[in-house]
């Protein structure tokens, strides 16, 4: 079994995607997960840039990491400059990092073009730089920018970068696919020949996703031979992005035949958790249909899908869902059929027949319900209390019942914020209680005023957090002709310390979709607790 490092550059690289900004503290909470997930590297950033990467350097020697190692980033030496008096050089060496990762030219058009130097002062430059480095005790890796472009322009002048930079000490060689242009079969070309030039230095690789070909270039160079892999979390990074360390590293560790391994095989089912906390940290919504980790990864709707997987999982699965920490989903939506039902009904330990009467009135249920709006698909906890409610068991209760709400706005002449109240009135228990509450609009005024009315009697609700709250106009469901009086979609994300869910409401009044949403995520919470709690005293 062959060992693939795994460079993780998401704190680097992939901070240059338009829509990711990390602070310090971002990226020290980044870098301990990655640790923990157990790549081998983790890029830092490029010390001789910013601040923010000079902190970064600084404040993670304040933690003990058990698995990687800190790489800093920057360029060979400017020409101006001598490597010994070089200010780029300098700050790697300044980090405290103990591998200094450095990108020179390979493609000689980019030596006379951009750093507009002769193409031997060049490959002088690629030498000493890393020759210098490592006279200093540094571990060098040298990242030959642009190489597969360059070695299908000039393949001597590329190969010979490479040899420059071998000769001067780098203990790896990363050939980038810089512009994301280059095919799987070029790589494996490509890599052919370099491994014939330089039999004895170790190669890496640096794709990026321009043509939808990272994760499958860099696949193809470790099966010709790389021993090292560059990437980011969720593929961000700059364009279209960089390899996805997420597909690559159980491709390499469950579907290359055991021939690889990367990080401990024992962390591998870290991989989705570590790929959601790093979206939420640098504010990303996940990508639901991302390979392995995505929420969609594992998710079966159609009714013939989920028959199948009801007997056998492996008819529609490629792997076994936990084997990345994530999870099979059945939906529940108006393309589901009763085995959706079924399958749902199983994982919260009900063992149901398909021709039960109460399966076939959840399937009508459900499809009507559908029909009118609602999106049991992505409202999980909904379509979970329906069931349960369905098959009055597992203790699910009613919580709290509506005496009734009112919501008003007051917006006078002279302008400004409009102001929200609202007043709940609802029984617990058979104790009535009365509130109001003002908010940041109508919803949040409603939602303050039900948790308020609630919290004497719930006090785990101080927990809860909405977290994400979207309205869709349903044109399918407005005959009339919709417009302000459209039917409309809510979805309400919430979530606690243990988990996220998911609950919807549909009516022509925002207002009470707003309210059917609210109502079940705070239903859905009560009970989760329960239940949980219930688990425990019969441990």
């Amino acid at each position: 079994m062959k060992k693939i490092q795994i460079y993780d550059t998401t704190l680097r690289d992939g901070t240059q995607s338009e829509d990711i900004s990390l602070n310090n503290e971002d990226k020290i909470k980044i870098a301990l997960k990655l640790d923990e997930l157990g790549v081998d590297f983790i890029e830092g950033g490029w010390p001789g840039s910013n601040p923010v990467d000079r902190a970064f350097f600084s404040e993670i020697q304040n933690y003990h990491l058990n698995n990687a190692r800190i790489a800093a980033f920057g360029s060979t030496h400017h020409p101006n400059f001598l490597p010994e008096n070089d200010p780029n050089l300098r700050c790697l060496l300044d980090s405290g990092a103990p591998v200094c990762t450095i990108f020179g030219k390979s493609w000689d058009i980019h030596a006379t073009e951009a750093l507009r130097v002769p193409e031997e002062r060049n490959l002088e430059i690629i030498h000493d730089s890393v020759a210098y480095l490592r006279s200093q005790g540094a571990a060098v890796f040298f990242d030959a920018e642009h190489f597969f472009d360059g070695y299908k322009a000039n393949a001597e002048y590329a190969l010979t970068a490479l040899g420059k930079a071998f000769e001067g000490g780098a203990e790896v060689l990363v050939l980038c696919d810089t512009n994301g242009g280059t095919l799987p079969s070029e790589v494996t070309s490509i890599i052919g020949s370099v491994r014939a030039s330089l039999p004895d230095a170790n190669i890496g690789i640096h794709t990026h996703n321009d043509c939808e070909m990272a994760v499958a270039n860099a696949i193809a160079a470790v099966q010709a031979g790389a021993m090292h892999v560059q990437g980011t979390m969720n593929g961000v990074g700059e364009r279209c992005g960089n390899a996805n360390l997420c597909s690559i590293i159980p491709v390499l560790e469950l579907k290359c035949g055991g021939a690889y391994t990367t990080i401990p095989r024992e962390r591998l089912p870290l991989i989705t958790g570590t790929s959601a906390y790093v979206a939420d940290v640098a504010n990303l919504q996940p990508f639901s249909r991302q390979p392995f980790v995505g929420r969609s990864a594992f998710a079966h709707k159609g009714g013939i899908h989920a028959s199948a997987v009801n007997r056998l999982a492996m008819l529609y699965e490629h792997i076994d869902p936990k084997e990345v920490g994530n999870r099979q989903r059945v939906l529940l939506t108006e393309l589901a059929g009763r085995a959706n039902i079924v399958n749902m009904a199983r994982r919260f330990g009900f063992h149901l027949d398909k021709d039960e009467p109460v399966v076939k009135g959840l399937l009508n249920e459900l499809k009507t319900r559908s029909s009118m709006g609602y999106d049991y698909a992505a409202a999980e906890a909904s379509v979970e209390l329906l069931l349960l409610k369905k098959l009055a068991r597992r203790g699910v209760r009613e919580f709290f019942h509506l005496v009734q709400f009112r919501v008003l706005e007051l917006k006078d002449a002279h302008g400004g914020e409009p102001i929200s109240e609202a007043s709940v009135k609802v029984q617990v228990e058979g104790i009535t209680e009365h509130t109001a509450a003002t908010g940041r609009g109508p919803v949040n005024a409603l939602d303050n005023a039900l948790r308020k009315a609630l919290i004497g009697f719930y006090p785990r609700l101080n927990e809860m957090r909405l977290l994400d709250f979207k309205v869709r106009v349903m044109t399918a469901t407005n005959p009339d002709g919709g417009g302000t009086a459209s039917v409309v979609r809510v979805l309400i994300e919430s979530g606690d310390h243990n988990s996220r869910w998911v609950t919807v409401g549909v009516s022509y009044n925002i207002i009470e979709a707003s309210w059917q949403a609210l109502v079940d995520s705070i239903t859905y919470k009560l009970y989760k607790d329960e239940y949980e709690k219930r688990k425990k005293d019969e441990e």
